[in-house]
């Protein structure tokens, strides 16, 4: 599913998270687990058990962490 799909959906901590932490090669039990409540990809989908976050993904997600001018 595509992650403009579910990121209105994430919590806001996990949200901060993936924003202060851009590329991070491993998340956190809390931010796995808000990504497949929130109907993104769950644990287990790539190696490490980390969820499948393309770079496409990754670059949505700083996108989201840019101000407006």
């Amino acid at each position: 599913m595509e992650i403009y799909m579910w990121w209105l959906d994430l919590d806001l901590a996990s949200k901060e998270w993936l924003r202060e932490n851009l590329r991070a090669a491993e998340l956190p039990e809390a931010v796995l687990r808000g990504i497949a409540d929130a109907g993104g990809p769950g644990p287990g989908r790539a190696s490490g058990g980390a969820p499948a976050l393309t770079a496409a993904d990754w670059d949505f997600i700083e996108t989201q962490s840019e101000f407006v001018d």
